[in-house]
């Protein structure tokens, strides 16, 4: 969804005007209220915020799914450890990476 130089509202002009902003919103309107020219918070219906909430978590339980899947087929294809032999991989793994800390010699 688009928006418009309409949809733009000011935070001083957002407080003088709430009511009328809120009306729109309820009828479908989302607006983005600015703060010193910036994108600060918007302003939705609470139907369309519970909606865009339940989008979110199917995309969590689907990727969840996905993730899922992709567990069994590994499983199916033999590309398991187990959780000894994981856990001393990861082990192995750690001390053989670099810790990130530079030393410098002072003089």
């Amino acid at each position: 969804m688009g928006f418009s130089a309409s949809d733009v509202v000011p935070f001083t002009q957002a407080r003088a005007n709430l009511s009328e902003l809120a009306d729109q919103a309820k009828a479908g309107a989302e607006k983005i209220i600015t703060k010193n020219g910036e994108s600060y918070v918007a302003l939705i219906d609470a139907d369309r915020l519970d909606y865009y909430h339940r989008l979110e978590r199917e995309r969590i339980h689907l990727l969840l799914i996905e993730d899922a899947r992709r567990g069994i087929a590994d499983l199916k294809a033999g590309r398991t450890y187990g959780a000894d032999a994981a856990i001393a991989q990861l082990q192995q793994r750690r001390a053989a990476a670099p810790t990130g800390k530079a030393t410098k010699k002072r003089g």
